[in-house]
């Protein structure tokens, strides 16, 4: 397996396409909007360069990566010749359905066709292709390239063979994958978006603010980030998405997204990607406030 193509050219995809290219393999990065290729060229280039300056990559390793990566702005040109091509476009179903209909179409008939999707249902997106047992769930944790989880998920068809494959794939890129079956939220999402829901319930009932929700979860349990702080890094949009997805999927109402969080997503507060969620961000830097929505009177 040498020629990667991954479509979308977002945080995911980028890092994703980085990945690959690090570890030598030819990567098509496909996105229709020329500019979201430039900024994920630009993306990549700076996270390169911060790996170079913490002397985990040499500038030949970079230049090499660099190299190993060619834009596209049209799927099927983009595909025609890949082994793997790896999904990473918006949690949105309809959406990727529209797209894996048009990459079966495209992609060589051998090639494996995998989604990164965080949530949404293998078994449903291969139904629209013609090779559901080269169907898989290749879910990356972000950023990318620093973190070691690869989920990966197999659908209902999904072969013994392409799960070997994409198995050993994920640990030549120096990762750790772990197999899940497919249902709503795999393993991941499924524990996590119960525990940011409560936490985003807990100051929807005022039972304690966001810096105290958060230091409790950070000092109390060892977490490395509060979960109100890893909503706004996720995206409020995309926790929300994944909520609907397991209170659909299982008709349970502990899955049931907090009306704050479908509020704030509303009103366009979706967390770093739009510099205010829980928390209020400034572009080019770590710092970061409550959000003046949260603040107690006076502090």
């Amino acid at each position: 397996m040498e020629k990667i193509s991954v479509i979308g050219s977002g945080t995911m995809g980028n890092g994703i396409a980085h990945t690959f290219a690090q570890f030598g393999f030819q990567v098509n990065l496909i996105d229709v909007n020329p500019n979201a290729l430039d900024q994920a060229l630009q993306t990549i280039t700076k996270n390169l360069d911060r790996q170079v300056s913490k002397g985990t990559l040499t500038d030949d390793q970079k230049t090499a990566t660099l190299k190993n990566i060619l834009t596209f702005t049209s799927i099927s040109e983009g595909v025609k010749e890949a082994d793997l091509v790896v999904e990473a476009a918006t949690e949105n179903i309809d959406l990727k359905l529209k797209i894996f209909k048009e990459i079966d179409q495209s992609a060589p008939n051998e090639a494996i066709l995998a989604s990164n999707t965080s949530s949404i249902s293998i078994t449903q997106i291969a139904s629209v292709t013609q090779r559901g047992d080269k169907v898989i769930g290749m879910h990356f944790m972000n950023p990318v390239p620093v973190m070691k989880l690869v989920e990966v998920i197999r659908g209902y068809q999904t072969s013994d063979e392409t799960t070997q494959l994409i198995m050993s794939l994920s640990e030549s890129l120096q990762k750790v994958p772990v197999e899940v079956n497919d249902y709503p939220g795999f393993v991941a999402n499924r524990i996590l978006m119960p525990m940011i829901n409560e936490a985003i319930y807990t100051l929807f009932e005022g039972i304690a603010g966001v810096y105290e929700i958060d230091t409790v979860m950070k000092l109390g349990m060892a977490h490395p980030m509060g979960p109100l702080q890893l909503a706004d890094f996720i995206g409020l949009d995309v926790c929300l998405a994944i909520l609907k997805v397991l209170h659909d999927g299982f008709g349970n109402p502990k899955y049931a997204p907090c009306p704050l969080l479908v509020n704030m997503v509303a009103a366009g507060r979706k967390g770093i990607k739009t510099g205010e969620g829980f928390y209020k961000y400034t572009a080019g830097s770590k710092d970061m406030v409550v959000s003046d929505k949260f603040k107690k009177p006076n502090s």
